[in-house]
């Protein structure tokens, strides 16, 4: 095997192992790990689920905003398989497949909501490795009690 063929094999691991590490640090909560899985800014799309339009965040805004909305659950976990990636010199494309379980016990409806879907993430290589630079979720299916994705949702818990 070249040494070129070499660098994207590892390059293709190190991408698919930096987007693991998203759904991973989130899901344990560990939110400054999260610090280094970012760029220093981040375009974020979830246009497919909440509407709107796609905006750019820092890693702080992005975590402390994903801390209030996932901190509040019992837990959560993101399964995410069938990992693509493409790399293209110092960016990479990595489009997986998910389903996320959000869980919390309440009194007003059941206490799953599962969404299923794509994330596709953009990265770059960085002096510090591969940061993701954008994530698109595209939403493909839900079930169960979206409620309790809300604060109000949160607070009958």
């Amino acid at each position: 095997m070249s040494s070129a063929q070499e660098s994207s094999v590892q390059d293709r691991l190190d991408v698919t192992d930096l987007c693991t590490r998203v759904a991973w640090h989130t899901d344990l909560r560990e939110w400054d790990a999260l610090y280094e899985v970012f760029a220093d800014k981040v375009l974020l799309d979830y246009t497919s689920l909440n509407g709107g339009e796609p905006f750019t965040a820092t890693p702080r805004e992005i975590i402390e905003a994903w801390s209030q909305l996932l901190g509040g659950l019992a837990s959560t976990q993101h399964l995410i398989s069938n990992f693509l990636v493409d790399v293209q010199g110092d960016e990479a494309v990595c489009t997986a497949m998910f389903q996320a379980v959000h869980r919390l016990p309440n009194g007003l409806g059941g206490p799953h909501w599962t969404l299923g879907g794509r994330y596709r993430w953009t990265a770059l290589r960085t002096p510090a490795g591969w940061r993701v630079s954008a994530m698109v979720m595209t939403a493909l299916w839900s079930d169960g009690n979206r409620h309790i994705m809300t604060p109000e949702g949160q607070r009958t818990s």
